[in-house]
């Protein structure tokens, strides 16, 4: 029995794929593509969002370290012009309870951890002054997303690659006789001498013999 033409071009037709086969395989590739693509475009946009926020928290943190290490760096001013012969603190506990008076005086209302680390902040001793307190900072090796335009006491903040380089320290010639160094605003605050949105008063700098009330 011969193969006619006819009859191979029958058999090759009766082995095609129907086109409706075809455009179902086809649409399916397409669709599990998009799928695809829009799971990348959301992976990306959360990735971004992610990025965001974690930048503003940051900055928070920023401005919180700049406020704690302000408050530090103002209450050894005031323990050193609290009382003549002028003397900076031996530890952070003096700062809460200067007991050099017959009544204890506060120059800080409170031990502030490290918003950065969550941890304490590391004291800075002066060798030349008896290896007492002149300052704090950070222990954090972080690189500060803040590089510019910083209040005019920190000015050597700007361009500093970790935060451990904020250095939170009291000088005499930083100090302005019968005055004190003005703390950093703390977010949300107006400025000095002005109520901010709430109601709320930022701290004032408290002159020289004049003592925080103790709790």
């Amino acid at each position: 029995m011969t193969n006619s033409p006819c009859n191979m071009q029958h058999a090759m037709r009766s082995f095609r794929i129907p086109h409706s086969a075809f455009r179902i395989r086809l649409s399916g590739g397409f669709t599990y593509i998009a799928l695809l693509a829009a799971i990348v475009i959301i992976g990306i946009s959360m990735s971004a969002a992610g990025k965001y926020w974690q930048n503003v928290m940051m900055r928070e943190k920023e401005e919180e370290l700049l406020f704690r290490g302000g408050q530090y760096r103002l209450a050894i001013e005031r323990y050193f012009l609290a009382k003549a012969p002028n003397a900076y603190p031996q530890n952070i506990d003096q700062l809460l309870k200067d007991d050099r008076f017959p009544q204890a005086k506060r120059h800080l209302r409170q031990k502030y951890l490290d918003p950065v680390t969550g941890e304490e902040f590391e004291v800075f001793r002066d060798l030349t002054k008896g290896n007492r307190i002149t300052g704090v900072f950070s222990k954090s090796d972080k690189e500060p997303l803040k590089t510019a335009d910083f209040p005019d006491q920190y000015k050597d903040f700007e361009n500093k690659k970790q935060y451990s380089d904020w250095k939170f320290l009291f000088t005499p010639s930083a100090a302005q006789p019968g005055q004190g160094v003005p703390a950093p605003l703390r977010p949300g605050q107006g400025l000095p001498g002005q109520p901010a949105p709430g109601g709320f008063r930022p701290p004032q700098p408290v002159p020289p013999g004049v003592s925080l009330p103790m709790k």
